[in-house]
């Protein structure tokens, strides 16, 4: 239903009352813009919930994820304010996998 080219983490934490507004100046000031069909990730200071701001060229979408038990894996190089991830990697974030395992730095390279 939404198409999504770009997946931006932001290691900064935010409060989880914050809402569309307050998002999209988050991301502007940390992303510099709020591009259409890219996903902008936040997270709380426990690391337990998870907002995605997405604007689509004709709106936004505040969508948002609370784990029951346990943390997401969050970045832990804080000095790098934005990260980047696929959807694989988000797929596995949002259901609290360890993301940062997926993709090219899984990959085995010899034995």
């Amino acid at each position: 239903m939404i198409r999504i080219e770009e997946i931006w983490l932001s290691t900064e934490r935010v409060d989880m009352r914050a809402g569309m507004d307050t998002l999209l100046s988050r991301v502007v000031l940390i992303f510099g813009a709020a591009h259409p069909h890219h996903a902008y990730l936040f997270a709380n200071a426990r690391g337990t919930r998870l907002k995605i701001f997405v604007q689509d060229g004709y709106g936004m979408w505040l969508c948002t994820r609370r784990l029951s038990e346990g943390a997401f894996s969050w970045p832990r190089d804080l000095k790098a304010a934005k990260h980047t991830m696929n959807t694989e990697q988000l797929r596995a974030l949002v259901v609290g996998l360890p993301w940062q395992r997926i993709g090219a730095t899984s990959v085995i390279k010899s034995v």
